[in-house]
């Protein structure tokens, strides 16, 4: 015999089947192998262990659930030209996604910025070429080799996201950003160097790049 049930029931019921094909889709994600891929920014420079970017917002994601391990391939002192070297050997097989943050060290050292377009266009390519979903993540240059130098700076990763068709995030030190530009707004959150964020900075730039991040995991876990 058919078994009635009431609307108000059926309704209940229906929610309940929702959560639970909702749940078993969730928990058929795969897990996401994530290279940072940086300079001294993405190492750590200067903290101890657990304080630094990978450790900060690999802690960050799996606080929300994601089931990622993040390889911090973060070189101090490396340029974009640095990074282009290595980045085939960078993206082993189980690498699913990057994080690129580097073009700070061709600033600090006044190299042409058609040259680090150049390079960053090459690691995008590389990564292009392997099927790697690719966060792209900006700097702004300083005003002290002029406006045309910082405008031709700047430009790049805009462009490089675009062409590329990567996520992008406009500025590593954004989140630091919002409190003031003033030296004395972003001291708060800088080491002694003035140039390498204190840990509470790096927990304020994780909590400012994380859901950008966790839609690059959506991306990667897509594929």
């Amino acid at each position: 015999m058919k078994t009635l049930y009431p609307y108000g029931v059926f309704t209940r019921l229906s929610k309940v089947a929702a959560l639970v094909i909702a749940g078993a889709g969730a928990a058929s994600a795969e897990p996401v192998d994530l290279l940072a891929f940086g300079d001294s920014l993405t190492q750590g420079y200067g903290l101890v262990d657990g304080e630094g970017f990978v450790p900060q917002l690999q802690a960050w994601l799996r606080e929300r659930g994601h089931d990622v391990t993040i390889v911090n391939g973060g070189v101090s002192g490396d340029t974009t030209s640095g990074g282009l070297s290595r980045v085939d050997w960078s993206l082993t097989p189980e690498i699913d996604a990057m994080i690129v943050t580097l073009g700070g060290n061709d600033v600090l050292r006044g190299l042409p910025p058609e040259l680090t377009r150049s390079n960053l266009d090459g690691i995008l390519e590389a990564a292009e070429a392997r099927g790697v979903e690719v966060l792209l993540v900006g700097l702004v240059a300083p005003g002290n080799y002029g406006p045309d130098f910082a405008a031709s700076f700047d430009a790049i990763y805009p462009d490089l996201s675009e062409k590329h068709h990567t996520l992008f995030y406009p500025d590593f030190f954004a989140a630091l950003k919002a409190e003031g530009t003033s030296p004395e707004a972003m001291a708060r959150f800088m080491q002694g160097d003035g140039l390498h964020p204190s840990a509470e900075g790096v927990t304020r730039i994780v909590d400012g790049i994380g859901p950008l991040v966790e839609e690059l995991l959506e991306r990667a876990d897509a594929e």
